[in-house]
Formats: structure tokens, sequence, C-alpha cells
């Protein structure tokens, strides 16, 4: 494949994720398996270590601009890390690593159209949220802790087998949990900066079972990381909700094609 089309599907991803916080896994994996013909097993180890040095130069940038919440990240990380090495010992021992290519198609189109709905339905995942936060408070607090650890969890989960989640499915879960703490460039702080250590903690099993084509990765890097310092420096000055509609028909649509 040309190296500047692969550079310039990176920067556009990679701008993407600046603005919304989302779309680097979701929308880089379908792109390595559907356009670029890469193997879904590959795609997921190369596009584990895409997301995470794409998301270290942006969690830089919305860190120096206040955007990332440390009580929520650290909560976060005490679900997801720990489950992400537990998964990889699993997919190791099991020699799940060499599975079949269409079982893993399979695993990302499933994951893609749930991350779809997850994006879509966003908005009332929110409401939901602050009509529990108003009517039951001291509940509701009592619960947030340990739900978002359970979040992190399950977002270990997804992201260490299909690369795919911590995100948008992330963002969703954030919004419901805390719907008046997190504003939308807090959100898109804590959601990219959670990633981080998600992505490389994946990313290094994978590097590990040879999951990861790393001329690929460094073709993709040339055009992600000037895209998401742009992408996060005009976060909130694009109307985000459109990008997550339009993002949402992408995602459904790959995730039907790799089902299909």
């Amino acid at each position: 494949m040309d190296a500047w089309i692969t550079a310039c599907a990176g920067f556009g991803v990679g701008a993407i994720v600046g603005v919304t916080g989302v779309g680097g896994g979701s929308l880089m994996a379908p792109i390595l398996v559907l356009l670029f013909g890469v193997a879904p097993v590959a795609a997921v180890g190369t596009d584990l270590w895409f997301a995470a040095i794409t998301k270290l130069v942006g969690g830089w940038v919305h860190h120096q601009r206040g955007g990332v919440d440390t009580r929520v990240l650290r909560l976060l990380c005490m679900g997801s890390l720990p489950t992400s090495i537990a998964t990889l010992v699993w997919l190791h021992l099991a020699h799940v690593g060499r599975m079949q290519n269409g079982l893993l198609m399979a695993a990302l189109g499933a994951v893609l159209l749930l991350t779809a709905l997850a994006m879509v339905f966003k908005s009332q995942a929110h409401e939901i949220g602050r009509r529990l936060r108003s009517t039951a408070p001291d509940a509701f607090k009592r619960a947030q802790p340990a739900l978002t650890v359970v979040a992190g969890a399950i977002l270990g989960l997804l992201v260490t087998l299909t690369s795919i989640g911590a995100g948008a499915l992330g963002s969703v879960m954030l919004v419901y949990l805390y719907p008046y703490r997190m504003t939308p460039s807090r959100l898109v702080g804590t959601d990219i900066v959670h990633a981080i250590p998600l992505t490389i903690i994946a990313g290094t099993g994978h590097l590990l079972m040879g999951n990861v084509d790393l001329k690929l990765l460094g073709t993709l890097l040339l055009g992600s990381i000037p895209g998401i310092v742009i992408g996060s420096m005009l976060m909130g000055k694009l109307p985000e909700r459109a990008l997550r509609l339009a993002i949402a028909a992408v995602l459904t649509v790959s995730g039907i094609k790799l089902l299909g």
C-alpha cells in the first residue's frame, strides 16, 4: 500500500480522536482490515500501538489545558489495567492469538456495532444519569466508585481483545456515571489519557505475540501525531455531535461488513 495513503488515514483518524476523544481503534481497525487488507490479528496489535502513541500526544495537549479528571482516571485504571493483563495471559495460554480470522472479524464487527449504538445514544445515557443523580443523589454517589472500576474492567477486556472501545464506549459510561462532573473537555481529556496505559499494556502483549506490523505503524504515526495535535486544539470549535453521528454511521457499515 502507498505510504502517503496510510499516513493520510492516520492523520484523519488522529484529528477525529483529538476533537471527539473517540474513533481511534473504532475507525483504524476496520480501515486496516477492510481497506488495506491487513490480517485481523495484525490489525488489532498494530492499532493498539497506534492508539497508544497517538493518544499519548493528544493526552499531553489535553492535560496542558486542564482537561483530565485524575480521580476518575485512577478508578478506571484500577479496573482496566488488571483486566487487560489477565486477558493477555488468557490469550497466551489458550493460544487465542492464533485464532481464525473469521472469528476475530466477527468479534470486531460486533464491538463496532456496540460502539456505534453507544455513540448514537450517548445523550440518552447522559440524561438517565442526570435523572438518577438528581432523584437519588446519595445512593448514586456511593455506587460511582465501584461502577467506575467495573466500567474500566469492561473496557480493559474489549480493548485487549479487539483494540476497540476505549473512547466511544468509555465516554458513554462516564457521562452516565458522572453526568454533572464531566464537562465536554474533561470527558475527552480523561477518556484519552485513560486509553494510554491501557493500550500500552495491551499493545505490549500483542507485540510479544507477534501481532504488530512495525513498518505500517510508523507510517500511520507520521499522519496521526500532527492530526491529533490539530484536532485537540480544535476541540470545542467543531460540531462534535455531528461528527459523532457520522462516525457512528461509518462504524455501523463497517461492523455489518465485518460480520458479513
